[in-house]
């Protein structure tokens, strides 16, 4: 199975208050011809409040549950989706993780990546990653909510 899978984390001030969004698609049709509707599955969305963290703490959050759950729900392979430029260019080794707090969570991904036959990284503009962004700033309104 082959998962398209979106993912994005937020802080409301650098640190502050984050949380993460995944939406998880599954490829159902390889067809170029048809749109993108018609080739994916949704198969779930979600967002978590993860307390105090900054922006890139919550996007590698949001990037190690989306894996982890990609394992669970039996992927082959995966495309993610990120408008983190700097987390894609870390995992695809184009930039060195200089941060030891985010070094840390790099490699807690690293480590998933063998159980797929292939995981790729691509980076998007925001405006192609509104539903994972709406999961984020849903999980933080719900946390102040409570």
């Amino acid at each position: 199975m082959h998962l398209i899978i979106y993912t994005d984390g937020g802080a409301r001030g650098n640190p502050g208050p984050a949380g993460i969004g995944v939406v998880i698609w599954k490829l159902k049709i390889k067809n170029e011809k048809l749109k993108m509707s018609e080739k994916l599955e949704l198969v779930e969305k979600w967002g978590r409040y993860i307390g105090e963290a900054t922006n890139n703490v919550a996007e590698y959050t949001a990037l190690l549950l989306a894996i982890k759950r990609a394992r669970e729900v039996g992927a082959a392979s995966i495309d993610f989706m990120m408008d983190s430029e700097l987390i894609v260019k870390q995992m695809r080794r184009e930039y060195k993780v200089k941060d030891s707090g985010l070094a840390a969570l790099f490699v807690k991904v690293w480590n998933e990546i063998p159980h797929f036959k292939k995981v790729t990284f691509t980076h998007i503009p925001r405006e192609k990653n509104k539903v994972a962004d709406k999961m984020v700033n849903e999980a933080i309104d719900q946390a102040f909510r409570r």
